[in-house]
């Protein structure tokens, strides 16, 4: 499964999006940090890994409606929602595992949300958003 950036595949995203069962995971992340630079090879590889899942890369520069009103003080902030709504907001070491980790320990726990984080993404992006 291919990384989405509503930079340069919005309508995919949406369509992605309206289909997914699984978890939607996003990562925050702004062109100039040299972190998220390097963060990126490896959430790639990782969407890779996880196919039933939808892997999304957000420039909070560049997209910043798509975070809503939250701010983003550290790089990777990530985002995991389902269904259901948020199941993780928040900033994580820039170890790929970590968020592997994160991902396993979600799908184990199916039932468990919580209400920080932005927008789901699945309703900024339904077809009545755009």
């Amino acid at each position: 499964m291919p990384v989405f950036n509503p930079l340069h595949n919005l309508s995919a995203l949406s369509a992605q999006l309206r289909a997914v069962h699984g978890l939607v995971v996003v990562c925050y992340c702004a062109q100039w940090c040299d972190t998220c630079k390097k963060y990126e090879a490896d959430f790639t590889q990782l969407a890779g890994e996880y196919p039933q899942h939808v892997f999304v890369w957000v420039d909070i520069e560049e997209n910043p409606e798509l975070l809503g009103d939250e701010d983003v003080e550290n790089f990777p902030t990530v985002s995991v929602q389902s269904a259901q709504g948020h199941r993780f907001f928040g900033t994580l070491m820039p170890y790929i595992n970590h968020l592997a980790r994160l991902i396993d320990q979600i799908e184990t726990n199916a039932g468990k949300t919580t209400t920080d984080g932005p927008p789901l993404l699945t309703s900024l992006l339904a077809p009545s958003a755009q």
